[in-house]
């Protein structure tokens, strides 16, 4: 049985930090393929609505522009709230030095 896009970003946010939970069901990011078929930011609202805790405000965002662009634009959205958080950025030099478990190290 597969899980819909909404129970896997349900369940994504349920693996981070319970500090950030919150701010991460109130930028659910949408970009790109199937996610620019009307009524899919929605839907993905009222999915994520019923699986968050009471009381958690879930704001899902999509772009207006509709283009086959939109994921390299959500990827500017996301790199873009980095910039207040440089203690989770990965410089060349660290991944070089310790491979892809920089990133476990950095960001979980």
């Amino acid at each position: 049985l597969y899980a819909g896009i909404h129970e896997m970003t349900y369940q994504s946010i349920m693996r981070c930090d319970v500090d950030i939970r919150q701010d991460l069901y109130a930028n659910i990011l949408l970009a790109g393929g199937s996610t620019m078929f009307n009524g899919f930011a929605a839907r993905m609202h009222k999915e994520m609505a019923a699986l968050a805790p009471p009381s958690t405000k879930v704001k899902v965002l999509s772009p207006e522009v509709k283009s086959d662009h939109s994921a390299w634009i959500g990827g500017s959205f996301l790199a873009s709230s980095f910039r207040h958080s440089p203690e989770m950025w990965i410089l060349k030099e660290d991944y070089e030095e310790m491979g892809a478990s920089v990133i476990q190290r950095k960001c979980f």
